[in-house]
């Protein structure tokens, strides 16, 4: 049996009662609060995911639920069914299905479908592209972000380049910097676009609501070029080219032009009333896809163009309103 101060007495992870780990409070505990003595217990997790577990009914004390304030007095017993920080398992490698357009021993040129997300984080902890590229590649977790050099917004579809190698993703890297990697997009936005033109202003967060971004003064500098392709009732259809890859830099840019991508539940506003109003209204999803990406190879140095067909959901609405 191991020393019952800051160590488990008891390891049982096949309880049939309960799975997890058991302690026996020591009797010079008595008098601190439960999460008090849980963090002297449990060392390895912090105090705030110790009073998350409690909350959410994953400690019991003596058999029963208990709360962060209640106190101890020795001799209880106490069970934390732990659950694994997201942190530690958002690099796991998933089997996802992938669109893989080109692979090599230094790339793999990706089309990613709407509603994947691309890199773990708050809320999407598992299902992400990096998980899918570590099961598709497992050599790829030993690449930062398992190669990944630029993304996309989940419900944005289209093209995207993963590095298979750290020179490679040096490579890739210095020619986003350098912005001689070429992205053009599909973009269907509101309103009737008359003609093509450059949008030129700066890109930042946005002063009052943190988790969108906004043209501000003291943004980054973002430019955005798009031109007409077809106007339908209501909206137009553009394509966009990016001299910068600013966070959601076509969104904010076609809304400060008073054109907001179709179906951007962030940064777009009712449509005027059309005949196609409801048609639009309707769609799920921002209607952005990213349809062509070009770069140098990092290793060969070879021009390589890719292109994406319209995903059906998008080519669908078009043709309704057509």
């Amino acid at each position: 049996m191991k020393d019952p101060v800051g160590k488990p007495q008891d390891y049982t992870p096949n309880s049939p009662a309960l799975k997890g780990i058991n302690f026996v409070v020591p009797m010079q505990f008595a008098g601190l609060r439960l999460d008090q003595a849980l963090a002297k217990l449990a060392p390895d997790y912090s105090r705030s995911r110790l009073q998350s577990w409690i909350r959410d009914e994953k400690v019991w004390l003596d058999g029963a639920a208990c709360n962060i304030r209640q106190k101890v007095w020795g001799g209880e017993s106490v069970v934390i069914e732990a659950e694994p920080d997201p942190l530690e398992t958002a690099y796991a490698p998933q089997e996802i299905a992938l669109n893989v357009l080109y692979e090599d021993a230094f790339l793999i040129v990706i089309d990613k479908p709407a509603g994947l997300v691309v890199h773990p984080g708050s809320g999407n902890w598992e299902g992400t592209l990096l998980n899918a590229l570590l099961h598709h590649a497992p050599e790829l977790s030993a690449i930062p972000r398992a190669g990944i050099v630029h993304r996309l917004d989940k419900e944005t579809s289209g093209l995207l380049v993963v590095a298979k190698t750290l020179p490679s993703q040096t490579s890739l890297v210095r020619q986003l910097q350098g912005r001689s990697v070429k992205r053009q997009y599909l973009a269907l936005v509101h309103g009737i676009v008359a003609r093509g033109g450059t949008i030129d202003a700066p890109i930042g967060r946005h002063p009052t609501h943190r988790t969108k971004m906004a043209v501000v003064g003291s943004g980054k500098p973002a430019r955005t070029h798009y031109r007409v392709l077809e106007s339908h009732c209501g909206c137009t259809l553009l394509e966009c080219t990016l001299e910068s890859g600013r966070t959601h830099q076509i969104r904010v840019h076609m809304q400060y032009i008073g054109h907001p991508i179709v179906g951007d539940p962030v940064y777009g506003n009712k449509p005027k009333q059309s005949e196609n109003s409801v048609l639009l209204a309707a769609f799920p999803r921002q209607a952005l896809h990213a349809k062509r990406l070009s770069f140098a190879h990092p290793e060969s140095g070879e021009f390589l163009e890719f292109e994406s067909d319209l995903p059906e959901d998008l080519a669908a609405l078009l043709e309704k309103l057509e």
